[in-house]
């Protein structure tokens, strides 16, 4: 009897050190979360501060460009210095993903690929033009690489490539592109 007392309370303990660990990982991951979204919520709030006209305005959202590391800090710096004053997600990922496409005056927080904030921008004008259609200009205003229509045709049809191949689908010169350009304020 007391053999199975101590087997019990044995089994007990296990069973909450267990229930502690996992607390523990969740807490962890949650304070993870919690730190990338205090540093945002930071940045907004010094934003908010120098810039009084946005005090009543929530937080916005939050992203970084690109599909790796390498090229999404590199355009972090590039919106940053003001040189890449546009983007160019596909109309066919706002569908995919049921996003609103975005509007004028909209404001985001750029961030790096590690999700730390690095500019705010506000939307310009959005126009929604043919893959085949983007012209040099457009090109340049995105501002990557070498700023021409070539490199820019190359580098996008890589990432929608990469983008519709999950669900199957492959791009093509007739596909709608969201042209949006910004200013960067902060």
């Amino acid at each position: 009897m007391l053999k199975n007392k101590f087997i019990f309370l044995l089994l007990i303990s296990f069973s909450c050190t267990k229930q502690k660990e996992n607390s523990l990982d969740l807490n962890i991951n949650n304070s993870k979360n919690n730190q990338e979204m205090s540093l945002i919520s930071i940045y907004w709030k010094d934003f908010q501060l120098k810039n009084p006209k946005y005090k009543n305005m929530n937080e916005p959202q939050s992203f970084y460009f690109c599909d790796n590391k390498e090229e999404a800090d590199e355009c972090a710096e590039l919106v940053m210095k003001k040189i890449k004053q546009a983007t160019s997600p596909s109309v066919w990922w706002f569908e995919k993903n049921k996003e609103e496409i975005p509007k004028i005056g909209d404001i985001a927080i750029v961030t790096n690929w590690n999700k730390e904030p690095k500019a705010i921008i506000r939307t310009q004008k959005v126009e929604i033009v043919k893959f085949k259609n983007i012209t040099p200009e457009y090109a340049f205003i995105e501002g990557e690489g070498n700023k021409t229509l070539e490199y820019w045709k190359k580098v996008h049809w890589a990432y929608y490539t990469n983008e519709m191949h999950k669900f199957g689908e492959k791009p093509n010169e007739e596909m709608k592109i969201v042209c949006e350009y910004f200013e960067t304020i902060w």
